[in-house]
């Protein structure tokens, strides 16, 4: 008798635990968050006025390269109608001149995508600073234990992608910026890495 008695107090004990167990768990759940980074840099309005930006600041040298090529293909098209009928020194002159051309222009669009890329990672650099900035104020108002920024498979419902790049708009309407919305660059490599 006094084993029963002995094992019905915990048992009781023991069913308490158990019931209460799921509560205490629950108060201790680990917030995990999970941030797009591709996404966020699409939306966000400092990612779409530094696109802006650089579009702008890199228009006309596109422009003029754009239109060297233009005459360059022109130039060597003429040459190649004309060939027949020349002289051999004539003919060997434009070409020498038409590889001197080429060679400008080669080194031309080199120094204009060396110099898009240099700014491109300027304007992104400062763009993630300004993201991480954003990420780490949800973190600490939301009370976050981990927030991801490259997964391979993620659930929605840890998706904060939205809240930062609201927390980015917010900002830059906090400090009175106005960021026009992006058009599309005509040249590629200027935009963002998106997936």
């Amino acid at each position: 008798m006094k084993q029963f008695i002995f094992r019905g107090p915990l048992a009781a004990m023991f069913v308490g635990l158990v019931l209460c167990a799921p509560a205490a768990f629950a108060q201790d759940a680990t917030r995990i968050g999970f941030v797009n980074t591709d996404r966020m840099l699409r939306e966000a309005a400092p990612a779409r006025a530094a696109q802006t930006k650089l579009e702008q600041e890199f228009a006309r040298r596109e422009k003029e390269i754009d239109d060297a090529g233009a005459a360059l293909k022109s130039a060597s098209e003429r040459f190649e109608r004309e060939a027949p009928t020349m002289s051999e020194t004539q003919r060997q002159s434009r070409q020498r001149q038409l590889m001197d051309q080429d060679r400008e222009f080669q080194r031309r669009r080199r120094e204009f995508q060396e110099d898009l890329n240099q700014r491109k990672n300027e304007e992104l650099g400062a763009v993630i600073q300004r993201a991480n900035a954003a990420i780490k104020q949800i973190f600490d108002a939301e009370k976050y234990d981990l927030i991801i920024q490259d997964a391979t498979f993620v659930s929605p419902r840890i998706d904060i992608t939205d809240k930062v790049t609201k927390a980015l708009a917010d900002k830059s309407r906090a400090t009175g910026a106005r960021f026009p919305e992006a058009r599309l660059p005509r040249w590629r490599d200027a935009t963002f890495p998106v997936p």
